[in-house]
């Protein structure tokens, strides 16, 4: 207690009884005993008042030792499996849980690890893949400001994550414990395998291959790329201990439609310890995806090569400028982009009223809309000779096809004639249009849909500018070419729309946690949230038949999978309520990573121990690690000061007693008549 405080509790002592004197005693001149309990009284009323004002706090200090924590790590991922550890590294935990010299001395902790971090999780040595950077990065919360050791029982292995090497905390010296065999054996391996996952029809895709070799040799060997029994490619390979990595590039025929899976194999003559890294699967999907386009105008401008280059950034597509006079057969053409039409179109509009082609049209300053009023019947347009600038808003709510807003609002605005469009029939909107800061009612790019015909609408000239502004952005121009893919795409199809639409990949690899997600319509093509959608899964190998329900996310349904086995997988999505349903398959490709290693990575856990100013150890010199821990003074006992604050009178107590005295003092002075 501060001694400003003594002083305040003394002179509230001598207020409080100079006060309750003069009252009771002083001025009643007499020394009665009644008097002197009513003083007494008095006395302590003042004084608890004064007390509960100046709310003295006594502190309190006491000291605690606090041990140095020593977390111990253990790797629990496959590969420790795979390796023939596990024995070791349960004999290893028992050492240091039993130890009574490292429990005196520190406070041991014991963690596990695979693709996530734990605290409290039994070893089963099953995790699909190792992440030791994010061993680290917890580690940091956990100890922030202590200096303090870390055991890594690892074979430094990782498959997930940023490099561990340089993900440690300044403060911390890592010990690792190399599991697995030291020794570096001769091995040939996949090391990483690129492909897209799909490819067009009767064109060649590219296979990136990286091999790798670990040896003292120079040996060859041979890479070949298979589909079913058949070898699709073959080069063959040299390594050397000057040479131990190569690139293999092939190209491969997307010669029909479909999932075809591949083995990619690296074989040689040599014995090798581990050979589930010499063999990769990897699958393309081939579809047929080629759409001849027309690009129609009587004008010249900027958009239509902008528009064309993007269209053509997807191999499957090609565009023909062309005058409206100047086209033959529009049968020859799976999409017209009608740019800003006028009367010269009328033979184009004629002839594609029987064929209903699906068109893409493009008004600007150009655009005859009394035209465009007699040829269609989609929208009606009331437009005045005034130019107008019309900016984009995307809409968030839109659902004819998956896209993203890729920056609409800040790009340049389109010019159109000022007035009004009304849509006359149904249509989904993407971009809706703004002068300046105001929200107009006008559509600036919308999506129509009719039977199997499907039509799309841009309200303005200068889209050139838009991909120069996203190239600006992004210093690329894909986002905005994909995103006119997409439309192209969307227009490509003549297919009906579906109610039920479910987005999945046709591979994937074994181990992997992957997601299904599906969206129900109802029949005013509307996003139903009060779906109920199950999907039945059946390997096609074992015939073994799974159900499982879709969960609502937030525009969608979604299941999610792990662990599935490695084969072809046929599923069917059903809505309970209306009873739609659809089907589909997927391959779970062979693939298991933490078989990709043959000996312990002894070289990065030296790098990990150095950085650290730790030290590496191997099972057989544990002992050695264990004595280092038990005898060295650089991790000692801290005495912490822990103070506690408590008020000499607590509020709540003090008023009741507070209360009471004041009632006590009443009823004693109208007991004996003085009020």
């Amino acid at each position: 207690m501060a001694n400003s405080t003594i002083l305040l509790l003394i002179f509230s002592l001598i207020i409080s009884a100079g006060i309750a004197f003069y009252q009771y005693l002083y001025k009643a001149k007499n020394y009665s005993k009644l008097n002197i309990f009513l003083a007494f009284i008095r006395f302590a009323i003042l004084f608890l008042l004064l007390l509960l004002l100046i709310n003295p706090v006594f502190t309190h200090k006491k000291y605690e030792n606090q041990k140095t924590a020593l977390p111990i790590v253990i790797d629990n991922s496959a590969s420790i499996a795979f390796l023939n550890e596990v024995e070791k590294v349960r004999e290893l935990e028992k050492l240091f849980s039993e130890n009574v010299n490292l429990k005196e001395k520190y406070d041991l902790q014991f963690f596990s690890f695979d693709t996530d971090f734990y605290s409290e999780n039994p070893l089963d040595f099953k995790g699909r893949g190792s992440n030791i950077a994010q061993v680290f990065d917890r580690l940091k919360q956990l100890y922030r400001n202590q200096n303090y050791p870390v055991v890594l029982l690892t074979d430094g292995n990782q498959t997930d994550g940023n490099d561990y090497v340089f993900n440690t905390q300044p403060n911390s010296n890592v010990f690792p414990v190399a599991l697995g065999d030291t020794i570096k054996h001769l091995d040939l391996k996949i090391n990483q395998l690129n492909a897209n996952k799909y490819a067009f029809l009767k064109n060649k895709f590219p296979v990136e291959t990286f091999l790798y070799y670990n040896g003292n040799k120079t040996i060859g060997a041979t890479f070949s790329i298979q589909s079913g029994n058949q070898i699709v490619f073959k080069q063959n390979v040299t390594f050397s201990p000057n040479k131990k990595t190569a690139t293999i590039s092939a190209l491969l025929n997307a010669d029909r439609v479909g999932v075809h899976t591949y083995k990619a194999v690296i074989t040689s003559k040599e014995n090798e310890k581990n050979l589930f890294n010499n063999t990769k699967n990897f699958a393309v999907e081939v579809i047929d995806q080629r759409s001849e386009i027309a690009l129609i105008s009587s004008i010249v401008h900027p958009d239509l090569g902008a528009i064309k280059r993007a269209i053509e950034t997807n191999a499957q597509r090609k565009v023909t400028i062309v005058k409206p006079n100047e086209i033959k057969r529009l049968q020859d053409y799976n999409i017209l982009i009608l740019y800003q039409p006028n009367s010269q179109f009328k033979t184009v509009f004629d002839q594609n009223s029987n064929l209903n082609i699906n068109t893409f049209i493009i008004t600007g300053l150009h655009t005859d809309f009394n035209f465009l009023n007699q040829y269609q019947n989609l929208f009606e347009f009331r437009m005045a000779g005034q130019k107008e600038d019309y900016s984009a808003d995307f809409k968030s709510d839109f659902n004819a096809f998956a896209t993203e807003n890729i920056g609409f609002e800040q790009f340049p605005p389109l010019e159109n004639p000022f007035g009004t469009i009304t849509l006359k029939g149904n249509g989904t909107t993407l971009l809706q249009s703004r002068i300046r800061n105001v929200s107009t009612d006008n559509p600036l790019l919308t999506f129509v849909e009719n039977g199997t015909e499907r039509q799309a609408y841009l309200f303005g000239e200068n889209i050139w500018k838009w991909r120069m502004e996203s190239y600006l952005k992004e210093k690329s121009f894909e986002k905005f070419d994909i995103f006119l893919d997409k439309t192209i795409q969307y227009l490509a199809s003549n297919a009906k729309k579906k109610n039920l639409v479910i987005t999945y990949e046709n591979f994937y690899n074994s181990g992997e946690n992957f997601v299904i997600s599906a969206q129900y319509f109802n029949k005013n093509y509307e996003f139903d949230e009060n779906a109920q959608l199950t999907i039945q899964l059946k390997n096609k190998k074992t015939n073994q038949i799974k159900i499982f329900d879709f969960a609502k996310a937030e525009n969608d349904y979604q299941v999610a999978f792990d662990n599935l086995e490695p084969g072809q997988y046929d599923f069917t999505v059903k809505e309970k309520k209306s009873n739609t349903q659809t089907t589909g398959f997927f391959q779970i490709l062979d693939f298991d990573i933490e078989k990709q290693f043959a000996n312990a990575d002894i070289d990065r856990l030296k790098q990990l121990a150095n950085n650290t100013q730790g030290k590496l150890y191997t099972p057989s010199t544990i002992d050695n690690l264990i004595k280092y821990l038990e005898n060295t003074d650089q991790y000692k006992t801290l005495q912490k000061e822990i103070i506690t604050r408590s008020p000499l009178i607590d509020w709540f107590w003090g008023l009741i007693l507070l209360i009471v005295l004041l009632t006590t003092e009443w009823f004693v002075r109208k007991y004996n008549g003085l009020l």
